[in-house]
């Protein structure tokens, strides 16, 4: 094989997995709700725990949220703005009662999930997350999501400040959705040392 063939198959190689590595950044993420807390009613030491946990997650279109609860006690439903704010739960959009409920974020706006167990929506189990459109900018809440946002403003905060909860995937502990830029990473740095050592 000539000089020139083995360049260009080692480019070839190169633009591929870099391009490999790329895609992986903006895998998507799984971030279970409430971070180490399972879902459930919140404690009074922390009745705004998920208003707190929503903010501190970076969702983005095409990530999901997972929600973990015991299933014979719990549940995890997708309502509308209106739904949220009257916790009302008579016919909600989606409704899941596995104990392991998982709601793909595919649409950009204001989600909201709630538990439809009797009188845990009104003690704070409720959701409420903004995803982003692709470009990354949030959608102008409507008058029903203002409507629901006051709702959220009627929990009190936790009676001491506390960090930001972390956020875990339910099948590792980096939240991030890193595994696939540290896989690509790898991958890139075993291309260039393969290119190196054929070079010499």
């Amino acid at each position: 094989m000539g000089m020139p063939t083995l360049l260009l198959l080692l480019a070839a190689l190169l633009l591929l997995l870099m391009s490999m590595s790329m895609s992986g950044c903006s895998a998507a993420a799984t971030y279970k709700v409430g971070g180490l807390d399972a879902w459930g009613a919140p404690p009074s030491t922390k009745p705004d725990v998920y208003i707190r946990w929503a903010k501190s997650v970076p969702v983005k279109l095409g990530d999901a949220v997972f929600f973990l609860y015991p299933p014979s006690q719990d549940s995890a439903v997708q309502v509308t703005a209106k739904a949220f704010a009257a916790c009302d739960v008579s016919d909600p959009l989606l409704k899941l009662h596995d104990g392991n409920s998982l709601f793909n974020l595919t649409k950009p706006g204001r989600v909201y999930f709630t538990s439809d167990a009797p009188g845990r929506c009104r003690k704070g189990q409720k959701l409420s997350l903004d995803v982003p459109a692709a470009d990354g900018k949030l959608l102008k809440p409507s008058a029903d999501d203002e409507a629901a946002l006051k709702a959220l403003a009627s929990l009190p905060p936790a009676a001491a400040p506390t960090e930001a909860l972390p956020s875990l995937s339910p099948d590792d502990d980096d939240d991030s959705g890193s595994v696939p830029r540290r896989a690509g990473s790898i991958a890139l740095a075993a291309a260039l040392s393969l290119a190196a050592a054929l070079m010499l």
